[in-house]
């Protein structure tokens, strides 16, 4: 998958095309991924120690992986913080890494 856990990344389709946002969670066999602020959903829930009040909670729901893009750390390769394509960048020492198909940059997860 392009996406990695902590990656900023841009949605490209849906009610939240446009926004960005951090991934807290990928679920790689679905092919979807959680963005932190999009894909908002109100799950109804029973009283419970936790919530004793019940209700509606607001959460984000997965999405699927294809509808977003990984920004570029890069500042001067888009503008306005814009996703962009990934390849597989193979490094002299025989590791593999991401980087930006616009201008080459290495697209490194810091935790």
């Amino acid at each position: 998958m392009h996406v990695r856990i902590n990656d900023i990344v841009e949605v490209m389709s849906g009610d939240d095309a446009g926004k960005t946002g951090k991934i807290l969670k990928v679920i790689p066999k679905k092919q979807k991924a959680v963005v932190e602020g999009i894909n908002y959903i109100l799950k109804h829930v029973k009283p419970s120690q936790k919530n004793p009040q019940g209700g509606r909670v607001q959460k984000e729901a997965p999405m699927v992986v294809s509808n977003v893009l990984v920004v570029c750390p890069n500042k001067s390769c888009t503008k306005y913080n814009r996703g962009v394509r990934t390849r597989m960048k193979l490094l002299d020492n025989g590791n593999r890494v991401r980087a930006c198909v616009k201008c080459g940059h290495e697209i490194i997860v810091t935790v």
